[in-house]
């Protein structure tokens, strides 16, 4: 499943450039996996090429997108409109894919009241008003870590059963409520891992002479590193 959105943005791109078919090959290159698992993971959806012509692409994307929901309309809240929750909240990528930003909603009186996306800010006490409405809300945690667990227990009491947390933290729910977890500085880390490895295997580069400037090419940009990921946990808290 977590493959299909990929798969579904790569036959999107194809349907752009006016691509009517495309090879197993061409699609898992596109999609960026192996043709061996791509082709295994259509299989269990029930989808299967033509020898020699590969995959209707309009047809796969009709397929995928009726898998992942997207035949329906989904509505969206965003809990937290700080710098991130903005950011969130004007994204164009949401409508293009069948999702409907539908509240704003913050607990600091300085932001409840402004208009962010077209959307007026509300208090969290209006939470269960929009989320008790017949078709229920995915709801976005864009909040400080401290605040996140309260936050979350308040969303569920609400009815909210889809969750996803850009909180650093790890949410405790109840079973029948399900959350994913965008954790940006865990992925920077993971990057700056394997930038470490791949520097350690390489032969050292000459140091840069005292008149070169600082950035230049050639200097070293490990204190860089640090200041990104503190700017990315300011952003996310």
């Amino acid at each position: 499943m977590a493959r299909l959105p990929q798969y579904l943005r790569a036959l999107a791109a194809l349907a752009e450039a006016g691509s009517r078919t495309v090879s197993s090959e061409a699609l898992a290159e596109a999609a960026g996996v192996g043709s061996a698992k791509l082709r295994k993971d259509l299989s269990h959806l029930g989808s299967y090429g033509t020898r020699g012509v590969g995959y209707d692409v309009a047809e796969l994307h009709r397929h995928i997108a009726d898998r992942l929901g997207q035949a329906a309309s989904w509505r969206v809240v965003i809990v937290g409109v700080g710098n991130l929750g903005h950011a969130l909240a004007g994204y164009s990528g949401f409508a293009s894919r069948g999702f409907t930003v539908v509240g704003l909603f913050d607990d600091d009186p300085a932001v409840v009241g402004q208009v962010v996306g077209g959307l007026r800010v509300r208090p969290l006490g209006d939470l269960e008003q929009v989320l008790g409405e017949p078709a229920s809300a995915i709801a976005v945690l864009a909040v400080p870590a401290r605040h996140a667990q309260a936050v979350c227990d308040r969303l569920v009491a609400a009815g909210a059963r889809s969750i996803l947390n850009f909180a650093p933290t790890v949410l405790r729910v109840p079973e029948g409520v399900d959350v994913r977890k965008v954790d940006l500085a865990s992925e920077l880390q993971i990057l700056a891992f394997h930038a470490q490895r791949r520097a350690a295997a390489e032969p050292a580069a000459p140091r840069p002479s005292a008149a070169s400037p600082r950035g230049a090419a050639g200097a070293s940009a490990g204190p860089l590193l640090p200041h990104a990921l503190r700017r990315v946990e300011e952003v996310v808290q």
